[in-house]
């Protein structure tokens, strides 16, 4: 089983800011981010990784975006000395140079732990930061991001890897062994070499997280490792077999590319407990906001639903009109846990369409078991609040894991690629 811990403000979920004893005067600190990334450690995860953005959605809410990823990861790297580093960068704002560049020298800080998830930008509030008005058509995202691993792949590989002599009366790279790349494409053109010498992995572990078909394919022919979406194991079933196959397609093979749901977890000593957990969060969301969000995502005036009832009920989703996906993911949760509007809009707040498992130790790590194989490869953990959640995934789930012989107790790998693959 491979795991990771999505790292993200407070927690995932969104009124995780507002409890009392949450961290949000540390979003800046990055002490804080290094105390998780070490108790990530301490759990032997595969990696922690952060998610980007390039706009500010709503200042009145929880404090997302902070520091950039890769300056943050950069200082983290010296407080950690065998977990994963992963971030997203744009394939729509970035150029490729630009990225490997920051890449192989994260690869080089952190001692060949870095990974990068691929992906391309969706809302037209960051385009506009970044000299747009709008964010380019799907179609066209998708061939940027085609042609941009690409050219990044080549830029890492312009350096032999014995490129470096340090012969200090001769060379000090052999020019035999470092390459112009000579890039001429419809999006870039990059001679090369890239500045920085081959990284101790050669090229940064390549992540993924497309929905879509194009997101699949691009997954299909690049990603060493998969996060993805899914709220329940019939979902995941139904994306881990059709990625599995889109990867046998281009070639690969599709055993050596973990799949890793997101995975949301409160976790308590007795089911009320961890169900309090829960609650307590859920109580803190603003209420009128959430249930105005609500009556989107359902096409539904949700304004006046009673909030300890059970959710009423919903047309199917054929008679929908909206955005299919997260009602159908709605219609699944209402169906799978028929929670109350409040339990609802908790679920939703923290991590939205993702898998939930509220329990014990014991129950949650049997329900993780059960996935691995069939819908999962591992877990992209997604916290509803930090440092808490996580502690306890750590001190009571991750020592079952290890008991029954899914988990690793001890690393046995210096690099990401090598936890990904040993």
């Amino acid at each position: 089983m491979h795991l990771n811990a999505f790292l993200y403000g407070c927690g995932h979920h969104s009124a995780a800011w507002r409890h009392p004893d949450s961290r949000v005067e540390d979003l800046g600190d990055i002490s804080y981010y290094e105390e998780l990334a070490q108790l990530a450690e301490r759990g032997k995860f595969d990696a922690v990784f952060f998610a980007d953005g390039h706009s500010v959605r709503d200042p009145a809410g929880a404090g997302t975006w902070f520091l950039e990823p890769i300056t943050a990861l950069s200082a983290m790297a010296r407080a950690t000395t065998h977990i994963g580093l992963v971030t997203t960068v744009s394939s729509t704002f970035y150029t490729p140079f630009h990225a490997a560049r920051m890449l192989a020298s994260l690869d080089h800080i952190s001692g060949g732990r870095a990974g990068w998830n691929v992906v391309t930008s969706m809302f037209d509030a960051e385009a506009r930061n970044h000299g747009m008005d709008v964010i380019p058509g799907r179609e066209e995202r998708y061939a940027r991001a085609e042609e941009f691993v690409d050219t990044a792949l080549a830029l890492w590989d312009s350096w032999d890897t014995d490129a470096l002599t340090l012969d200090r009366t001769g060379m000090y790279a052999d020019p035999a062994k470092v390459h112009s790349i000579g890039h001429d494409g419809k999006h870039f053109q990059v001679d090369g070499p890239l500045t920085v010498p081959r990284s101790p992995q050669g090229r940064p572990v390549l992540f993924q997280a497309g929905a879509s078909g194009p997101g699949r394919d691009l997954a299909a022919k690049y990603a060493e490792a998969i996060y993805a979406v899914a709220y329940d194991l019939v979902a995941a079933q139904s994306y881990y077999g059709d990625v599995k196959s889109r990867i046998d397609s281009a070639g690969r093979d599709s055993a050596a590319v973990g799949i890793m749901p997101g995975l949301v977890t409160y976790i308590g000593s007795t089911m009320d407990e961890a169900r309090r957990k829960k609650a307590e969060l859920d109580l803190l969301l603003p209420t009128e906001q959430s249930l105005a969000m609500l009556s989107t995502f359902t096409g539904q005036n949700c304004a006046a639903w009673e909030l300890d009832a059970p959710v009423p009920s919903l047309p199917p989703a054929a008679e929908f009109t909206g955005p299919q996906g997260r009602y159908e993911t709605i219609l699944r949760i209402v169906e799978k846990d028929a929670p109350t509007v409040r339990e609802l809009l908790g679920t939703l707040a923290a991590g939205g369409g993702h898998a939930t498992m509220i329990g014990t130790p014991e129950s949650i790590a049997d329900e993780m078991q059960s996935w691995i194989g069939r819908g999962a490869d591992g877990f992209n953990l997604m916290c509803p609040r930090y440092p808490d959640s996580l502690e306890d995934f750590v001190d009571h789930v991750v020592p079952i894991l290890q008991q029954r012989g899914l988990f690793r107790s001890e690393y046995t790998a210096s690099t990401l690629r090598g936890h990904l693959t040993g």
